[in-house]
């Protein structure tokens, strides 16, 4: 049965709380930063809470063009897309995290909370956990008995490229 690359990503990248942010200064120099997940949909848009004030907006409206990263032991995956700068005030509300506090102690009237929302275009992700870990393992293992490098590039539930613009 084909692997459906966007279910795989989102599949893998659902249960990350944080993600690195990956923007563009003025001088044109990336500029990473974790970021708790706000929200991720199933399309892969997602959202983080910051402070109007912060470089990153700043950043974004200057260059909308952003990267965001998910990586553990087992599972990577990075995602490039474009973002905006959301001040819905319901939104907010709804996606209100209490941790968030720490960041804006007033609550979610905070007037300074405005929200990162991701768009994402394309993805890519390499997968080396439970049965794809195996078949990683398993691939590995041969290359090194046959004095050759691993190929896992051809195998979707490892590694995939995908077009995520409608």
């Amino acid at each position: 049965m084909p692997v459906d690359t966007q279910k795989h990503l989102y599949d893998l990248v659902k249960h990350f709380g944080t993600a690195m942010v990956i923007t563009r200064r003025p001088d044109g120099r990336a500029h990473a930063r974790p970021m708790a997940v706000a929200q991720l949909e199933a399309g892969l848009n997602a959202y983080f809470a910051t402070s109007i004030d912060s470089p990153k907006v700043g950043e974004i409206e200057n260059d909308p063009r952003v990267a965001i990263a998910f990586q553990s032991h087992s599972e990577d995956a990075v995602m490039y897309g474009k973002a905006t700068i959301v001040r819905d005030r319901d939104l907010i509300h709804r996606l209100w995290s209490e941790p968030w506090r720490l960041w804006f102690p007033k609550g979610k009237d905070d007037p300074s909370i405005c929200l990162v929302h991701f768009e994402p275009e394309e993805g890519e992700y390499w997968d080396r956990s439970g049965t794809e870990g195996i078949g990683f393992l398993f691939e590995a293992g041969k290359a090194l008995m046959q004095g050759r490098k691993a190929d896992v590039e051809d195998d979707p539930k490892q590694h995939a490229k995908v077009r995520l613009v409608k």
